[in-house]
């Protein structure tokens, strides 16, 4: 199974930000899971967003996701808080990732990785939802 983290920095989320993204969360498909913690576990892939990062498709986007989760270790993909990344978290990340050219609040920023996260992996796993 596919060990995908999402961590949040920052103040906790409204609720509508949380419900949206708690929703995405709650629909992946079978052999994914995306757990929100406080911190990634030492050891795990970061997948920093950040401003800066490169900016994939949906596709590329889960052909990485389609290789890290046959490798050991979980993938942390990291939001930064109100202030952005520390240069520690951007220093250390596998993959710098731009999820768009516009600045987004926090919240927004982790309803929509939670959306892509959940349609990568339906793309992965065949189902309809991704349409091209």
């Amino acid at each position: 199974m596919a060990k995908l983290l999402l961590v949040a920095h920052g103040a906790r989320l409204r609720g509508w930000a949380l419900a949206a993204r708690d929703d995405y969360l709650r629909r992946m498909p079978r052999g994914y899971a995306v757990d929100c913690v406080p911190r990634a576990p030492k050891g795990a892939r970061i997948v920093a967003l950040d401003e800066r990062g490169r900016e994939l498709d949906t596709a590329q986007l889960a052909a990485h996701i389609g290789r890290w989760i046959g490798e050991a270790g979980p993938t942390a993909f990291v939001v930064g808080g109100p202030d952005g990344l520390d240069a520690q978290t951007r220093k250390d990340a596998a993959l710098l990732l731009r999820l768009s050219a516009l600045t987004l609040p926090h919240a927004l920023a982790q309803v929509l990785l939670a959306e892509q996260l959940y349609r990568a992996a339906t793309l992965l796993t065949g189902h309809p939802y991704h349409r091209e």
